[in-house]
């Protein structure tokens, strides 16, 4: 665990991005666990340095919201040893030339005043980007329900994912960790079923901490959409994950259930001719998965004030998509409170699984 902290100096200010995109308890293998957020506290503090944890769910980013996310999932552990909550909700804009797919963005502004980030993510199936890990984990410097006007900018895949690279750009994390000891599959990344994998995932770039997490759970990097634009914009090679087969094959789970179906694969690039483009759109189109209330649906209507694309009204106790809206962002998946709505993968998807 000491490995890749050489770089620590005393006084440095070190903000710790963790995943805490709602308030369910450690057990539920949907956050970083409490235990191991107060460890990695404890070794950068013995070196002398603040340290400050946090995230911004995708609820409000308000005091009382992530006082209920901070007391639920048990990170409160972090400040018997001597780490600080993150108490600051403020935002800012951030100017990014760079960016591939976005310029600027709003910045949770406790990350800009910190030396030093340490992005410690969740091993999770994902029903957008098939997999969130590292890369994804950053999507949380977006503060609270500003994420559902980014998923509404960026409804095609291959944008989303461009942006995520972006933010990653920004931020430049000097470490990445992946709680993979209890991971969730099934219908993540909130309410999947917890699955015992016993690893801790280090590495010092986001891109080949996932290439080596999509290894493990046997997810080809091509169905993800990220580690495809990371390879487009030369970030990672373009080898693929052979040089974690090893690792794959000590560790790797051969029955991993995903979130649905990503069709990253099907996805056109920016590098594709005209008929291959309009051949992988009309695939795309054919191949890609949707949101779904099932029979345990409450009514509650916490996935249509959470819709960017005003998709979802109630109607009947049971929540109604507006299929012509949907833009597939999946975050009425992602936060319904009961696990109600799934990730349904289309007929073709499903006939072609088999």
């Amino acid at each position: 665990m000491t490995v890749g902290l050489d770089w620590v100096k005393p006084s440095m200010r070190i903000g710790v991005k963790l995943n805490l995109c709602s308030a369910r308890k450690p057990e539920h293998a949907a956050t970083t666990h409490p235990v191991m957020a107060a460890e990695l506290a404890k070794l950068l503090i013995e070196r002398g340095a603040e340290v400050v944890l946090g995230d911004s769910p995708g609820e409000p980013f308000t005091p009382a919201i992530l006082k209920l996310v901070y007391n639920t999932t048990g990170v409160r552990l972090c400040e018997e040893v001597g780490g600080k909550l993150n108490d600051d909700f403020s935002h800012h804009t951030v100017s990014f030339p760079e960016g591939k797919s976005v310029k600027q963005f709003e910045y949770c502004t406790w990350l800009s005043n910190c030396d030093a980030v340490i992005s410690f993510s969740k091993l999770k199936s994902h029903g957008l980007m098939g997999m969130t890990a590292a890369v994804k984990n950053l999507y949380g410097v977006i503060p609270g329900t500003m994420k559902s006007e980014y998923h509404f900018m960026h409804q095609d895949p291959n944008d989303f994912a461009d942006m995520l690279v972006d933010l990653n750009e920004y931020v430049k994390p000097v470490l990445c960790l992946c709680d993979a000891v209890e991971i969730m599959e099934g219908n993540g990344p909130t309410q999947g079923t917890s699955r015992h994998l016993g690893l801790l995932i280090a590495g010092k770039d986001p891109y080949e901490t996932d290439r080596l997490c999509a290894a493990i759970l046997g997810i080809s990097e091509d169905e993800i959409p990220y580690m495809t634009a990371a390879k487009r914009r030369g970030l990672v090679s373009a080898e693929g994950s052979a040089d974690y087969a090893s690792e794959a094959e000590k560790y790797g789970l051969h029955d991993f259930v995903r979130s649905g179906a990503t069709v990253g694969w099907f996805s056109p690039t920016d590098n594709d001719k005209l008929g291959k483009k309009i051949l992988k759109k009309g695939l795309y189109i054919l191949m890609r998965s949707k949101p779904k209330p099932d029979e345990s649906c409450t009514g509650c209507g916490h996935c249509a004030r959470g819709c960017p694309a005003k998709a979802i009204e109630i109607v009947k106790g049971r929540a109604r998509i507006d299929r012509r809206k949907c833009v597939r962002c999946f975050c009425c998946q992602e936060f319904c409170p009961t696990g109600a709505m799934k990730v349904k993968r289309s007929l073709v998807a499903r006939i072609a699984a088999k």
